[in-house]
């Protein structure tokens, strides 16, 4: 099942590569149009001085050509790009708006009438539910409810019959088609399926609520919770682990009752909160929790545990969405209906269970008598203790541990890593040599035109002809340098999603105890996006910057050498600044991967729970939560952005100097000491 599921992934992650090849294509092709343009255009501005003789072919004419075009060759590029990102937006819009515009419950007071009743906490009065508008039939239909404070109410039926639904209604999640409903009071909903969070046993029971450590301790005990957290190897301070994980079914029920019982609401809905213990755990949480602790509280108990219905006040027996029954146990047994055959049923269940009971003590009898088979009586013991022994830690550490960063300079080691996982050498040094040949051919066609300029003997023809032959050489190596740089691109983040994905498949169970889902959503996403993107491109501007930079020196030095007197310390200072600026930058952005794992864990955690949060009214504690999250890791966007902008602005401060400087050396130079066509070039 794992390598179908493996294969399953590796499939959807095909179907978005087929994608990633022809984008990153373009890109190659558009770095090549980018590059192409100049050398076209001015070409052709090139012919038609040439043929109309509108203007003569001089180093004045050519290099204020040049210079035009690759001034709007920049702005021009970034036509198509803003086109992408406007689609990539209206899309985007398209989805939110889909999503802010889907339904939504209506809480107004059409739905439910919060009011103080001295005779009933819940009142429904021709009550019409339904989860689907589009469904023929209601799933909730004339239900008529009167529940008296301080009563205690039992919701049974068969499966499907509308129990949880019932509470649902009282809670106002689902949609209502007519009636009315009023509640009273406060409430603590308790749901079928455990909804645990991240974090210690003490701080799900408290649920935002402040320490009251009399009544915390009357609520560990009523759920028989006390024997569990002295076998923690923390306490109630151990802390669960995603989704309460390393917890058994039954520790799971009982801390979201115990945090029911510790919130003191008026009224209490607990839905089938016995199915995941044993039926001696249940009447301990029957006697001591619903009849003990919330004797003075209402209570809506949904439950199939027959054996309890006799101790309440009133029980509900639902069927096809419909309380076809009310009233006493003992009125509900004479009147020989549906309860009757519920409770008959029960029996009979209970009955097989006894002799199978019987039968099994039979064998084990036998395994304990036959020395050779004790295997099996050990393996039936542990399992018994297995509630108490899940989250047993002879190490005395906590599950959870923060997220592991680097801290300080790792130097090339990762890239040289990604290059090597990848089998990329070759490819990057193919990337290098089309790099260097690019620049060169680059270098060449202006000097080309400076030269030719000089040379009386070169005519327009082979002027434009030569420098036109250059410049689509060193487009085309423009081309295939970016369209290598994609194919690295491609084959790394290839290479490294099928080592997640077997990783992934292959760790041990410890490993997802103690990793948050959001840990491992985050490398998943922006991680491997930074790997699919990011990292080949920087990679090749990397590399480009450095060649050009050496370029352009060189070229400056050949024409006024004394601008190295400027140059050098400029060079200097911004190497110490830019080595000041990654000390905070590497920092920043390390932390900023870690910031964004709790806000994807968060937000997937409310989601499954989001009905327990609104029946405790912890919304607006919740959302404080989530913007909290959410400003931690946005600041440290703001900040990363901050620290960019603090460098470009020092750096271009140094290069405005270095160009002023070489423009002012060239101006109080003698006259004729640099030629005319060596300055434009």
């Amino acid at each position: 099942m794992g390598r179908k599921v493996k294969n399953l992934l590796q499939s959807l992650r095909d179907k978005e590569f087929v994608w990633l090849p022809k984008v990153q294509t373009l890109k190659a092709f558009g770095s090549f149009l980018y590059w192409m343009s100049p050398t076209v255009i001015s070409a052709v501005v090139f012919i038609g001085c040439a043929v109309t003789k509108s203007a003569p072919l001089n180093a004045e004419t050519i290099f204020t050509v040049l210079a035009t075009l690759r001034n709007l060759a920049e702005p021009v590029r970034m036509v198509p790009e803003a086109l992408s990102i406007m689609i990539q937006v209206k899309v985007s819009f398209d989805r939110l708006n889909r999503f802010l515009l889907d339904e939504e419950l209506n809480n107004d007071d059409s739905e439910r009438k919060f009011k103080e009743c001295s005779v009933n906490a819940v009142e429904i009065q021709d009550g019409n539910f339904i989860w689907d508008h589009e469904s023929v039939s209601p799933t909730l239909a004339d239900v008529n409810l009167e529940i008296k404070w301080r009563h205690k109410i039992a919701v049974c039926g068969p499966v499907g019959a509308g129990k949880s639904s019932l509470l649902y209604a009282i809670l106002g999640e689902i949609p209502k088609i007519s009636g009315t409903v009023n509640v009273g009071g406060t409430f603590a909903y308790v749901s079928q399926s455990s909804w645990i969070q991240s974090g210690t046993v003490q701080d799900n029971i408290l649920f935002g609520k402040p320490m009251d450590r009399t009544r915390y301790e009357k609520a560990i005990k009523a759920c028989a919770l006390d024997k569990d957290i002295n076998d923690f190897s923390h306490g109630d301070l151990t802390e669960i682990g995603q989704r309460g994980i390393n917890l058994s079914g039954g520790q799971k029920q009982r801390i979201q009752l115990a945090r029911a019982v510790y919130n003191d609401a008026d009224t209490y809905l607990l839905d089938d909160p016995f199915s995941a213990v044993d039926a001696h755990t249940a009447a301990i949480l029957f006697n001591d929790c619903v009849m003990t602790a919330l004797r003075e509280k209402t209570v809506i108990l949904v439950t199939h545990q027959v054996e309890f219905l006799s101790e309440v006040d009133t029980i509900l027996v639902m069927e096809g969405g419909k309380v076809i029954q009310s009233g006493s146990y003992e009125s509900l047994l004479t009147a020989g209906t549906t309860f009757e055959l519920l409770v008959s049923a029960h029996k009979d269940t209970i009955t097989e269970l006894n002799q199978d009971n019987k039968h099994k003590r039979g064998s084990d009898n036998e395994v304990l008598s036959n020395p050779q088979s004790s295997h099996g009586f050990y393996l039936t013991k542990n399992q018994s203790e297995g509630e108490i022994s899940s989250i047993k830690d002879p190490i005395g550490t906590q599950l959870t541990q923060e997220e592991e960063k680097v801290i300080g300079n790792v130097g090339w080691k990762p890239f040289w890593d990604y290059i090597d996982y990848s089998k990329g050498t070759f490819m990057v040094c193919f990337i290098m040599l089309a790099l260097f040949a690019f620049m060169a051919f680059q270098t060449a066609s202006t000097f080309w035109l400076a030269i030719a300029i000089e040379i009386p003997k070169v005519t327009n023809a082979t002027l434009i002809g030569v420098y036109t032959l250059v410049s689509f050489a060193s487009a085309a190596f423009v081309y295939v340098r970016s369209y290598l740089t994609a194919l690295l691109g491609l084959k790394a983040s290839t290479a490294f999603f099928s080592k997640f994905t077997t990783a992934i498949f292959n760790a041990p169970i410890l490993f997802f105890d103690s990793t948050p889902v959001g840990r491992i959503l985050t490398r998943v996403s922006s991680d491997l996006s930074i790997l699919d993107f990011d990292i080949p491109y920087s990679i090749t501007v990397v590399a480009s910057v450095a060649f050009e930079i050496l370029v352009i020196i060189c070229i400056m030095v050949s024409v006024t050498w004394q601008v190295l007197i400027v140059a050098v310390p400029a060079m200097v200072a911004s190497i110490y600044i830019q080595q000041y600026y990654q000390a905070t930058a590497r920092e920043l952005i390390r932390i900023n991967g870690t910031t964004k794992a709790p806000v994807m864990n968060f937000a997937s955690e409310t989601s499954v729970g989001v009905v327990t949060v609104r029946a405790f009214n912890m919304v607006d504690r919740f959302f404080k939560t989530y913007l909290t999250l959410v400003d931690t890791d946005a600041s440290l966007f703001f900040h990363s952005n901050a620290a960019m902008e603090w460098v470009v602005l020092r750096i271009e401060a140094l290069q405005n100097m270095t160009v002023i400087t070489a423009s002012l050396l060239i101006i109080l130079l003698p006259h004729g000491y640099v030629a005319p066509d060596q300055i434009s070039s």
